[in-house]
């Protein structure tokens, strides 16, 4: 039987707590914090040249929680700032299995952010659909609960399409995208969903989710590895390519092992359409 990646993280930080007790220590006390810059370049197949160069500020998986302080969120508000990005994009879990003690602290954590074409956010499976997207849109921020928008730069149009975590069936997200006639860059938590954007000829995704495994161990590797087709990083199917973020917080155990947090800043750049 599969392990759960909550069992398997578990199961493998304890194990680093015996046997790789320095390794632990340092995740549980430093790496989880030591938040970076991550710049990235997205081809974005037939990408109008008004939009090469497009700079979009992400950031994901905050989980603002008891073991997630209000510190590492503000620090990463403040790196993404500081980049002054074209647009910023959050991808969705801003807390750990819906606790509301913290859905609006993390919303006022994240008023500060802002961009010449705004901030605009989807949500996780750790996100309740009512009071998390509210909070968010208190703060100016659009949330794209399957729902598309439009920005618009030197005259060419970007689509930004959102979609929730449980909407899985292609059917499900090509009803979001139905008649869309700009460059679409999709916005999913699950990077699994790129299975739907390259059925559906959608040119670049971003997503989260995975934390890039959270806990990485030397000479084995993530614990989430199988379960996702791009677990950090960029990757491509066909003509869509996906940018998947290691994310801001942790989630089930507080430690991070050789897979640092991260805000990303992700350049779309034109790619020709694969022959």
């Amino acid at each position: 039987m599969l392990l759960s990646r909550r069992a398997a993280i578990k199961g493998l930080a304890a194990t680093g707590l015996g046997a790789f007790g320095g390794a632990a220590t340092y995740g549980v006390a430093y790496e989880r914090h030591r938040i970076g810059i991550t710049e990235v370049v997205l081809p974005v197949t037939s990408l109008p040249t008004a939009l090469h160069g497009l700079r979009v500020g992400f950031l994901t998986d905050i989980h603002h929680s008891r073991t997630v302080p209000a510190d590492d969120v503000a620090l990463a508000v403040q790196l993404v700032l500081a980049q002054t990005p074209d647009l910023i994009v959050l991808g969705g879990d801003y807390v750990t299995f819906g606790d509301r003690a913290f859905v609006e602290p993390v919303a006022e954590l994240l008023a500060p952010l802002h961009a010449p074409h705004g901030v605009f956010a989807i949500l996780g499976n750790h996100d309740d659909d009512r009071d998390m997207p509210a909070a968010l849109a208190a703060r100016h921020i659009e949330v794209l609960k399957d729902a598309r928008t439009r920005i618009e730069l030197r005259g060419e149009r970007l689509e930004l399409a959102g979609v929730r975590f449980w909407t899985r069936r292609l059917e499900d997200v090509g009803r979001v995208l139905r008649k869309a006639t700009d460059t679409v860059l999709l916005l999913a938590h699950d990077p699994r969903r790129i299975t739907e954007a390259a059925m559906l000829d959608v040119p670049a995704v971003l997503s989260g989710h995975t934390h890039g495994g959270q806990v990485v161990i030397p000479g084995l590797g993530a614990v989430a590895r199988r379960r996702f087709p791009i677990l950090a990083g960029l990757g491509s199917r066909e003509n869509t390519s996906i940018f998947v973020s290691r994310g801001v917080g942790t989630v089930y155990v507080p430690v991070r092992i050789n897979c640092p947090p991260e805000v990303a800043v992700v350049t779309l750049a034109r790619r020709p359409v694969a022959r």
